[in-house]
Parts: C-alpha cells; structure tokens; sequence
C-alpha cells in the first residue's frame, strides 16, 4: 500500500467527485481512479461506489475513513518535525585537540555565533579521539590520518611545528640545549618519535602530557620545545631556532556520514573549512 493512494482516496471522500478530486490534487481525474483502483487492490475492499453522480464511500470505505484521516495527520506531523529538523538551529558537538580549540578556534567562534545565533556548541579539547561513530560528537578535528574508513574526512591545512626557545637557548650551543618533551603517555605520538630521534644523547630535562604545558614551560624558559607556529606564535618571548623542523602535519575535519545531512552540523563544517586555515597560515 503506497501513502500516495490514501492521499488521492482522501481527496475523492471529501470531493465525491473525480473531476473535483483532480482540482484538489491538480492531477488528472484518470489518476485519480487508477490510484484508487491501486488502493481497492491492495486492501482487497471496495471503498466507493461508481455511480452517475459520482463517487459515493462504500460502508468499507467510511469505516476506514477516520483510519486514513489519522495517517494523513500523522505524515503531516513528521513532515513538520523535519522541516523543525532542517533549520538552522540545535546542538552541534565539536571536538578538537585543546591547544588548536583555544588558541585558533575559539576567536573565530564570535563570527559563527553572529552568523548563526539560534545554534548551540558544546566544544570538547581532548586528546583522546572521540568516537564519532558512537555519537560522541558531530565534528572532529584531528592531526593524523584517518583510520575509521566509515568517516568522512576533510583536508583542511598543514599545521607546521618547530623548536622554539627564549633567548638564552638561541645564545647557547645546540649541543647543550636543554629539551621539553613528552612524557610516557604519549608513546605512540609522532611528535614524540620525531624530538627523541632529534634530541639524540641530549637531555630531556622536563616532561609533559600537554602541549600548553611545554608552551608555558618554553615561555619560562626551562628549554627547548617543539611547539605548532600557531602556538608559538602568541608568545612574543619565544623564537623558532635554527634547527630543521619535522614535517608538517595535515588537519582534517571529521564527520560521520549520517550527520551531515543536518544543516547545523553543516553550516558549523562549512564555516571551520573556510575560516581555519587562514588562521592557521
């Protein structure tokens, strides 16, 4: 049984007419009798009578009258709550490594806000990876390559990382640099691989599981840290020294196919692909 055949049976009860029915659906009055006809079939009933003057309910037909009235209500009330669903309003959750989410994210958040006032954001700095499958969150955005093949996965930017130091470690040898590195937490970080293979023999004289703590402890001057340029970059004290950096590391924005159809998780994507990466040059 197709909802479309309640529809034109409807429009014949309340018309009792073909032609009159037609008028309602602007339709021809031929579609009008075979969708019935389609009806009648599917149900295995006779729900009219055709007679000279028109088409009159059957008994059957008046008994499941109020049955398709109920129906009709019924898809008109789920056609209201997805037009509620399409608007530009609602929670949309975004998570993101901390520093990136504080420190570049949010100053760009007062555009969105103007923009899109009536939608909400919860926004997660995490270091752990959010299950986006799970319903952890709507957006992602990560430093390394997508391993969940069932995300859809967004190439915003190349985040560029490299030492940086106050003066006295730009005055001293490199030789007798003093480091800022990660601690055992993170031991499958690249970042990681990449400042112990660099640092060699030298000393790691302080070790931390956050990124702001090596910025601060950078900015207080206890040594040398590997730090993102959008980082470094809001500390006038600290300048990148003269050592080749590691590679660069691309962003990516993360959702799960299933949510994007939602214009709120939308226009949130949409404006972080066009806004971000500037602010990240």
């Amino acid at each position: 049984m197709q909802w479309d055949d309640v529809r034109y049976f409807l429009a014949l009860a309340r018309e009792g007419s073909l032609s009159a029915g037609a008028r309602a659906l602007g339709v021809e009055h031929s579609t009008i009798s075979r969708r019935v006809g389609q009806l009648e079939a599917a149900l295995g009933l006779r729900l009219f009578d055709r007679l000279p003057r028109g088409w009159q309910l059957t008994q059957e037909g008046e008994s499941l009258l109020p049955q398709a009235l109920a129906l009709e209500t019924g898809i008109a009330g789920m056609l209201r709550s997805a037009s509620a669903k399409n608007a530009l309003a609602g929670q949309v959750r975004l998570t993101a490594p901390p520093q990136l989410l504080n420190h570049v994210l949010l100053p760009l958040l007062t555009t969105f806000r103007q923009r899109y006032p009536d939608i909400d954001l919860t926004l997660l700095g995490e270091r752990r990876r959010a299950r986006l499958e799970q319903g952890e969150a709507d957006l992602a955005l990560r430093l390394d390559e997508p391993d969940t093949p069932e995300l859809i996965a967004r190439p915003l930017a190349l985040v560029g990382y490299a030492l940086y130091g106050t003066a006295r470690w730009r005055q001293t040898e490199a030789s007798e640099w003093l480091f800022i590195g990660f601690d055992d937490s993170q031991a499958g970080l690249s970042l990681k691989r990449w400042l112990g293979e660099h640092a060699g023999a030298r000393r790691v004289a302080l070790r931390g599981n956050d990124l702001d703590t090596h910025f601060q402890a950078a900015r207080q001057g206890l040594g040398v840290a590997l730090l993102p340029r959008f980082l470094a970059r809001a500390a006038p004290e600290l300048a990148e020294l003269d050592s080749p950096p590691p590679p660069d590391k691309q962003l990516y924005l993360l959702m799960h196919p299933d949510v994007r159809r939602a214009p709120r998780v939308r226009a949130l994507a949409d404006f972080i692909a066009a806004a971000l990466p500037g602010a990240l040059a």
